[in-house]
C-alpha cells in the first residue's frame, strides 16, 4: 500500500497516510452489512446473500446509483481482524454467499480477510462483485479464494468508458480482466439454483446505446461464451447524468427488446433478463 499499484489506475499514493483515486486509505471502509434479497435469484436465492458494501470505487460513473457509497465514502473504517469476522456473522444468518461489492481497491486486505475466515471455518462461496475496472495482478492474488466473479461488463468501447466511468482505458482493461476471471473460476455451477462457481457478467442496457450493448454482448460470447449474463434494464438518471443530454432518460421498452433480441439470438446463457 505504500506506492498503490492495487488497481488499473495505479495512482502510486501510499495509501497508508494519503488518500488514493478511489478515495480511500488503505484500511477497508465498510457502508453497509446486510443480507441482500434483491439479487438475481441465483445469488439471492431464498435465503439472501450476505453483502458487504465498500466504499469507495476506482471509476466514477456519471450515472452510479450508489454515489453516495462510491464517490461521498459513507461508512466505517474495518481492519481485517474485523472484516474477517462479519463474514463469519453474516454466515451465522444462513445466507447463499458472501457478497463483495465495490472491492477492487481494496483486494489484499480482502484476500487476508477471506483467508482469516477460512482458517475459523467458513463454507460460504465468496462472490467478488465489481465495477469490471480490475487490475490482472490484483485478480491473481485472488485466484482460490474467490468463487464467482460477478463483474459488469459496461462498455465496449474505451471512449464511451471514459466519457462516462472518468478512466481512458475502461473496455481494454475490463476484457482482460473478465478473461482473467473466466480463466480462473470457468462457467457457473449451481446446485438447486444457487450458484456456487463461475463467471457471471452484468450489463446494464444505457439509452441509445443499443449498438454498444450488442457488441458488449458478442464480445461475451467470443471470448467467455459460458458465462452467465444478467441482461439489466433498470436504468435511470442519476448522480450526473443530468448533465449528459443523450442519458438524461429512462431506457425505452424497445430500446431493451431490441439488445434482449440478439441476446438470445446468439444463445448466450441467460441468468436474469428483464420483462419489458
Amino acid at each position: 500500500m505504500n506506492t498503490c499499484l492495487i488497481c488499473p489506475r495505479k495512482c502510486q499514493v501510499d495509501r497508508n497516510n494519503e488518500i488514493g483515486l478511489c478515495k480511500t486509505k488503505s484500511v477497508p471502509i465498510v457502508a453497509s452489512i446486510m443480507v441482500h434479497r434483491g439479487e438475481e435469484p441465483p445469488i439471492s436465492g431464498n435465503r439472501g446473500s450476505g453483502t458487504v458494501f465498500f466504499s469507495g470505487c476506482n471509476l466514477n460513473c456519471v450515472f452510479c446509483q450508489n454515489h453516495d457509497i462510491s464517490q461521498e465514502i459513507d461508512g466505517v473504517a474495518t481492519p481485517v481482524e474485523e472484516l474477517a469476522n462479519i463474514f463469519l456473522s453474516l454466515e451465522s444468518k444462513g445466507v447463499h454467499n458472501i457478497n463483495l461489492v465495490t472491492p477492487s481497491h481494496f483486494v489484499p486486505q480482502i484476500a487476508e480477510a477471506i483467508i482469516r475466515s477460512k482458517k475459523q471455518g467458513i463454507k460460504l462461496p465468496f462472490i467478488y462483485n465489481t465495477g469490471g475496472y480490475d487490475a490482472i495482478n490484483s485478480l491473481q492474488l485472488l485466484e482460490g479464494l474467490i468463487d464467482i466473479y460477478m463483474p459488469d461488463m459496461k462498455y465496449s468501447s474505451d471512449t464511451l468508458g471514459h466519457r462516462y466511468s472518468n478512466v481512458p482505458d475502461y473496455f481494454t482493461v475490463a476484457s482482460q480482466a473478465l478473461s482473467e476471471m473466466y480463466k480462473q473460476v470457468g462457467e457457473p455451477i449451481y446446485k438447486n439454483g444457487i450458484m456456487l462457481r463461475g463467471l457471471f457478467i452484468r450489463h446494464l442496457v444505457l439509452p441509445g446505446m443499443s449498438a454498444d450493448s450488442i457488441a458488449v454482448l458478442d464480445w461475451i460470447k467470443e471470448n467467455t461464451p459460458l458465462a452467465g449474463v444478467s441482461l439489466m434494464a433498470q436504468f435511470t438518471p442519476q448522480y450526473k447524468a443530468s448533465e449528459y443530454k443523450e442519458i438524461n432518460r429512462r431506457l425505452l421498452t424497445k430500446e431493451y427488446r431490441e439488445v434482449a433480441s440478439h441476446f438470445k439470438s446468439i444463445g448466450l446463457h441467460e441468468v436474469y433478463m428483464q420483462q419489458l
